[in-house]
């Protein structure tokens, strides 16, 4: 493939259609792929960006070439890849202009020959992502499969509704019908298609993946079913191609279908502008974006809102907003440590800010919108050192350290850098474990010398009364105590979270979901 002196027709061939390396082209080629990567998952990266209208696969060499529909499309693949390295199971990829300007589909000699991708659907509603199918590259075979896919969400700590779902899974075809229900304690959805390859499409972008950073884990697969009867358009089951359908009986209506403590939230979908734009749910390195998942092929940004409940006081502040306004707290007791260390059970806090004059009304700013949100569902009502605390997002969207020389008394505190965050890990387990303030309290990381009296000593001294103890069977590592209040096990939790018990085995504190 060298640009040397046109000698034959053949060489005048191969040479015609080459640029410079660096020159932006609409072919990519991407390196060091994995064995096992189908083309259906290499034409995957290129699908956020717009058609892809041409593979090659080259399996011996762990390399492709993909042919993007324009050089746009293809500028801003480069663009977004090169500071964010993708992956394919879990290996990272990379991917350079190619020399060629398009993927010739004659056979010269006797090299691998890319054939065009067939569109699968040139007009998607919302939008023109021209889904694209890796026919050639299978060898024309796709696993038998009909039109409707089967959802289910794990971890739902935040909404999943009918039209979160609309929106997300109709970027890749024509939604025809979906129909949301609980079963084997699982929230679960079908969702038909007008076409079985959008079926394949969704599904393989989709599984596995969050819509949320860190929850609403999405588990696909194909149904059985190959036509679903939808009775009733309401918030639990809506077809799309009927608007003549009753709205049945005892149905919150569509507008108010999230949960009172979301209603006045926007959930926001970004589109695809650049790294801040993605969130790590789609197998993207951590960045600091927005933590829900972007939906491919969005033509800007997607915004799903909803009507406050009836009767429901509309939070003020900004909504999807990240930094909380917390009031009505103890200022003899209450530390910047020791809200960093209570707000971090529901998300990272970064930084947290006492005011100065008004030593009752601290700012706490979480990771993203998310945490946020999950900490006012938490936190607000709580008692802390003896008060009713409040939690709401505030009208400020960051914390501002203070400038040097400024008079501040160690009242503001940047804690983005600590070793105590919880979720920093995107698949960390302490996703799964989130719960509500309570009087039973886990605890972790015990070192083997610590024994029972050791424990109920160290929480007794820090004002706490011990009304049960019990060591985990399989693991004496972890315990559950119980203490006498919900606001003991607060306290217990901010002064005991990460005791020091030498030899660096620190404790390691959360609220439990049961009792003893």
């Amino acid at each position: 493939m060298s640009n040397s002196t046109p000698a034959t027709d053949n060489e005048k061939k191969k040479s015609k259609g080459k640029r410079s390396p660096c020159s932006p082209s609409r072919v990519l080629h991407i390196r060091q792929i994995p064995n096992g990567v189908t083309g259906a998952e290499v034409v995957s990266l290129g699908l956020p960006f717009g058609k892809v209208t041409n593979l090659l696969m080259l399996r011996g060499k762990g390399q492709a070439f993909l042919e993007m529909a324009s050089v746009d499309a293809a500028v801003s693949m480069v663009n977004y890849y090169t500071p964010a390295t993708p992956h394919l199971h879990n290996q990272p990829v990379y991917i350079q202009y190619s020399n060629y300007k398009e993927l010739r589909t004659d056979n010269q000699h006797n090299q691998a020959r890319p054939q065009p991708v067939p569109q699968c659907a040139n007009a998607v509603q919302h939008g023109n992502l021209g889904i694209t199918s890796a026919l050639a590259a299978e060898g024309g075979v796709l696993p038998s499969h009909g039109s409707v896919l089967r959802i289910i969400v794990e971890n739902v700590f935040c909404p999943v509704t009918l039209d979160i779902l609309y929106q997300i899974f109709s970027k890749f075809g024509f939604v025809l019908k979906i129909v949301m229900f609980h079963k084997n304690n699982q929230f679960q959805a079908l969702l038909q298609y007008a076409d079985a390859m959008n079926a394949y499409y969704a599904k393989m972008s989709l599984d596995g993946h969050c819509i949320y950073t860190g929850c609403c884990t999405l588990r696909i697969d194909f149904s059985k079913l190959t036509n679903l009867t939808v009775k009733y358009n309401n918030d639990k089951s809506r077809d799309f191609t009927r608007i003549d359908l009753p709205f049945g009986d005892g149905q919150r209506t569509v507008e108010t279908s999230l949960s009172t403590p979301f209603a006045s939230q926007n959930t926001i979908f970004p589109s695809y502008t650049g790294p801040p734009g993605f969130a790590p749910a789609l197998g993207f390195p951590q960045g600091a974006g927005p933590s829900v998942l972007p939906v491919p092929g969005a033509l800007g940004p997607l915004t799903v809102t909803t009507s406050a409940v009836p009767g429901h006081m509309t939070i003020p502040g900004i909504p999807g907003n990240s930094v909380l306004l917390v009031s009505n707290l103890n200022p003899e007791a209450i530390t910047p440590y020791g809200l960093f260390i209570l707000f971090g059970v529901y998300g990272d806090v970064h930084r947290v800010k006492i005011m100065f004059k008004k030593r009752g009304i601290a700012l706490v700013q979480m990771a993203d919108a998310t945490q946020a949100q999950l900490a006012i569902n938490y936190l607000n009502g709580q008692r802390l050192y003896g008060r009713v605390m409040h939690a709401t997002l505030s009208k400020y969207q960051t914390i501002q350290l203070p400038r040097e020389g400024q008079e501040d008394k160690g009242l503001t505190k940047d804690y983005s850098n600590s070793p105590l965050h919880r979720f920093k890990n995107p698949c960390s387990k302490n996703f799964q474990n989130i719960f509500p303030p309570s009087a039973t309290l886990h605890l972790s990381n015990i070192p083997p010398s610590v024994a029972v009296d050791d424990l109920k000593n160290l929480f007794t001294s820090k004002g706490s009364t011990v009304k049960g103890f019990k060591f985990f069977q399989k693991d004496c590592k972890m315990a559950l105590i119980q203490l006498g209040s919900v606001e003991e096990a607060v306290h217990a939790l901010i002064e005991l979270h990460n005791h020091d018990f030498g030899e660096n085995q620190h404790l390691r504190v959360s609220f439990s979901k049961s009792s003893i």
